[in-house]
């Protein structure tokens, strides 16, 4: 969960697609040097931003909310298909990986997919209430915001914060319950330091996926935190995304 602007990008290359989803109030950049590394193994990369995302933070409480992050994410599957992918994986960030999970669970035309650092099933235990408001504050501060008008947008975001994120959370539940219905093979990245969610989520979503006889690649990365394609994890998790990605496209 990072601040941050950055708007869509779409870099074509071959005839496989990835979809990469982004982390809760940031935008794509958080899959760039991801995005980079998997053009350059012959893919094409889609990653889209989620409504409300990519700008003030406040626009996320205010002008949006799971449904339509839903609906981006059928958007961007439906982008790569008109594309003539032969073939599509889709993966996420946090909030991003819920939305990759729940298109797995929905549409069978996916070859594959996962998660980094997403809280499929411990969303409840998250620190984002905490984090929100500091995050925000950064963002404000370095876009030249006096004290006050800081203020006043903090007190705001205290106000909506709750209601989305009980919404995300009902979002979650309902994807924890369907997840019998994901039977193609399922990534897991999870950092043993991340601040954001319980660095157990990883390992739990694993053997619910295995005990149900869904193919699972899990990863625990002991000294990295929560945003895994930025941190000290992030070779090592191209790695084995890349692996993964491999292994998936050529069943």
């Amino acid at each position: 969960m990072e601040v941050s602007s950055g708007k869509p990008f779409l870099f074509p290359h071959g005839r496989f697609g990835v979809i990469l989803l982004h982390s809760y109030t940031s935008s794509s950049a958080d899959m760039r040097m991801l995005a980079r590394h998997l053009e350059r193994q012959n893919y094409t990369i889609y990653a889209p931003v989620f409504t409300g995302h990519g700008s003030d933070p406040l626009t996320v409480l205010e002008k949006s909310g799971p449904e339509d992050w839903w609906t981006d994410t059928q958007f961007a599957i439906r982008r790569l298909k008109d594309m003539g992918m032969e073939k599509i994986a889709i993966l996420g960030l946090s909030l991003g990986g819920l939305l990759a999970t729940k298109a797995l669970e929905n549409d069978s035309t996916l070859v594959g997919g996962g998660v980094f650092a997403s809280p499929v099933t411990t969303w409840g235990q998250s620190n984002v209430p905490q984090f929100f408001p500091q995050l925000a504050t950064a963002y404000y501060k370095k876009a030249g915001l006096s004290s006050q008008e800081i203020n006043e947008r903090i007190v705001k975001i205290n106000q909506l914060l709750p209601k989305q994120l009980t919404a995300i959370s009902e979002m979650t539940r309902e994807i924890d319950q369907h997840l019998e219905q994901i039977h193609q093979p399922f990534f897991i990245g999870q950092g043993g330091r991340d601040e954001m969610i319980n660095p157990h989520s990883g390992k739990e979503l694993a053997e619910k996926l295995l005990a149900q006889g869904t193919p699972v690649d899990y990863h625990y990365y002991p000294q990295a935190g929560h945003v895994l394609t930025v941190n000290n994890a992030h070779r090592q998790l191209f790695a084995d995304v890349t692996d993964f990605l491999q292994k998936t496209f050529e069943v």
